[in-house]
Protein backbone atom coordinates (compact mmCIF):
# COMPACT_ATOMS: atom_id res chain seq x y z
CA UNK A 1 0.00 0.00 0.00
CA UNK A 2 1.71 3.35 -1.16
CA UNK A 3 1.12 6.19 1.19
CA UNK A 4 0.88 9.66 -0.32
CA UNK A 5 0.24 11.70 2.75
CA UNK A 6 4.10 13.48 1.96
CA UNK A 7 2.98 14.03 -1.89
CA UNK A 8 -0.56 15.42 -0.74
CA UNK A 9 1.77 17.25 2.03
CA UNK A 10 3.95 19.19 -0.30
CA UNK A 11 1.07 19.92 -2.76
CA UNK A 12 -0.97 21.71 0.22
CA UNK A 13 2.09 23.19 1.27
CA UNK A 14 3.57 24.90 -1.26
CA UNK A 15 -0.22 25.94 -2.12
CA UNK A 16 -0.92 27.79 1.31
CA UNK A 17 3.27 28.65 2.28
CA UNK A 18 4.16 29.39 -1.09
CA UNK A 19 7.29 27.92 -3.43
CA UNK A 20 9.84 30.26 -2.32
CA UNK A 21 8.94 28.94 1.58
CA UNK A 22 8.97 25.47 1.60
CA UNK A 23 11.57 25.56 -0.75
CA UNK A 24 14.10 27.57 2.03
CA UNK A 25 12.99 24.86 4.66
CA UNK A 26 13.76 21.64 2.92
CA UNK A 27 17.25 23.17 1.39
CA UNK A 28 17.80 24.64 5.02
CA UNK A 29 17.38 21.60 6.19
CA UNK A 30 18.58 19.31 3.31
CA UNK A 31 21.77 16.58 4.67
CA UNK A 32 21.06 17.43 8.46
CA UNK A 33 19.33 16.10 11.25
CA UNK A 34 16.13 18.53 10.93
CA UNK A 35 15.71 16.58 7.20
CA UNK A 36 13.69 14.08 8.83
CA UNK A 37 11.69 16.02 10.76
CA UNK A 38 10.52 18.46 7.47
CA UNK A 39 9.49 15.04 6.02
CA UNK A 40 7.32 13.99 8.65
CA UNK A 41 5.79 17.45 9.31
CA UNK A 42 5.03 17.61 6.01
CA UNK A 43 3.92 14.19 5.51
CA UNK A 44 1.69 14.60 8.58
CA UNK A 45 0.31 17.95 9.32
CA UNK A 46 0.28 19.15 5.78
CA UNK A 47 -1.16 15.88 4.24
CA UNK A 48 -2.75 14.07 7.26
CA UNK A 49 -4.20 17.20 9.27
CA UNK A 50 -4.30 20.30 6.52
CA UNK A 51 -6.07 17.51 3.97
CA UNK A 52 -8.67 17.20 6.31
CA UNK A 53 -12.51 18.25 5.49
CA UNK A 54 -14.12 19.80 7.70
CA UNK A 55 -12.59 23.03 7.42
CA UNK A 56 -11.47 24.97 4.78
CA UNK A 57 -8.09 26.30 4.92
CA UNK A 58 -8.98 29.89 5.10
CA UNK A 59 -10.43 28.80 9.01
CA UNK A 60 -7.20 26.37 9.18
CA UNK A 61 -5.02 29.96 8.40
CA UNK A 62 -7.48 31.88 11.56
CA UNK A 63 -6.89 28.87 13.78
CA UNK A 64 -2.85 28.92 13.13
CA UNK A 65 -2.93 32.24 14.15
CA UNK A 66 -4.31 31.98 17.21
CA UNK A 67 -2.24 29.06 18.36
CA UNK A 68 0.73 30.28 17.12
CA UNK A 69 0.22 33.75 19.45
CA UNK A 70 -0.57 31.36 22.23
CA UNK A 71 2.53 29.32 21.55
CA UNK A 72 4.81 32.57 20.85
CA UNK A 73 5.99 30.65 17.55
CA UNK A 74 6.87 34.16 15.92
CA UNK A 75 8.82 32.44 13.28
CA UNK A 76 6.24 29.88 12.42
CA UNK A 77 3.42 32.99 12.29
CA UNK A 78 5.39 34.76 10.05
CA UNK A 79 4.90 32.28 7.28
CA UNK A 80 1.43 31.41 8.29
CA UNK A 81 0.45 35.37 8.38
CA UNK A 82 1.58 35.01 4.33
CA UNK A 83 -0.36 31.72 4.15
CA UNK A 84 -3.45 33.34 5.69
CA UNK A 85 -3.45 35.98 3.14
CA UNK A 86 -2.80 33.51 0.22
CA UNK A 87 -6.42 31.49 1.78
CA UNK A 88 -8.46 34.87 2.11
CA UNK A 89 -8.01 36.25 5.15
CA UNK A 90 -7.56 40.15 5.62
CA UNK A 91 -5.61 42.70 7.27
CA UNK A 92 -8.21 43.36 9.70
CA UNK A 93 -8.93 39.49 10.50
CA UNK A 94 -5.65 38.96 10.98
CA UNK A 95 -5.36 41.87 13.27
CA UNK A 96 -8.60 41.19 14.91
CA UNK A 97 -7.06 37.21 15.80
CA UNK A 98 -4.07 38.28 17.33
CA UNK A 99 -6.34 41.05 19.70
CA UNK A 100 -8.56 38.44 20.45
CA UNK A 101 -5.90 36.37 21.25
CA UNK A 102 -4.71 38.62 23.83
CA UNK A 103 -7.12 38.30 26.26
CA UNK A 104 -6.42 34.20 26.53
CA UNK A 105 -2.62 34.28 26.02
CA UNK A 106 -1.71 37.82 27.29
CA UNK A 107 -0.24 41.38 26.20
CA UNK A 108 3.41 40.22 25.90
CA UNK A 109 2.58 37.16 23.39
CA UNK A 110 0.14 39.56 21.36
CA UNK A 111 2.62 42.37 21.22
CA UNK A 112 5.63 39.78 19.95
CA UNK A 113 2.68 38.48 17.13
CA UNK A 114 1.34 41.98 16.15
CA UNK A 115 5.11 43.06 15.48
CA UNK A 116 5.89 39.95 12.99
CA UNK A 117 1.99 40.17 11.51
CA UNK A 118 2.34 44.41 11.04
CA UNK A 119 6.30 43.20 9.11
CA UNK A 120 4.53 40.38 6.76
CA UNK A 121 1.48 42.47 6.34
CA UNK A 122 3.20 45.77 5.51
CA UNK A 123 5.62 43.61 2.97
CA UNK A 124 2.78 41.63 1.53
CA UNK A 125 -0.13 44.52 1.62
CA UNK A 126 1.52 47.92 1.61
CA UNK A 127 1.17 50.13 4.55
CA UNK A 128 -2.58 50.92 5.95
CA UNK A 129 -3.70 53.60 3.88
CA UNK A 130 -5.04 56.85 5.59
CA UNK A 131 -8.77 57.14 4.39
CA UNK A 132 -9.93 60.14 2.11
CA UNK A 133 -11.94 62.68 4.08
Amino acid sequence: MSDNRFDEGIRIRREVMGDDFVDAALTRNAGTDGEDLQHHITATVWGSVWTREGLSKRDRSLLNIGMLVALRATEELRGHVRGGLRNGLTREEITEAIIHASGYCGAPAALSAMKVAQEVLVAELGPISPEAD
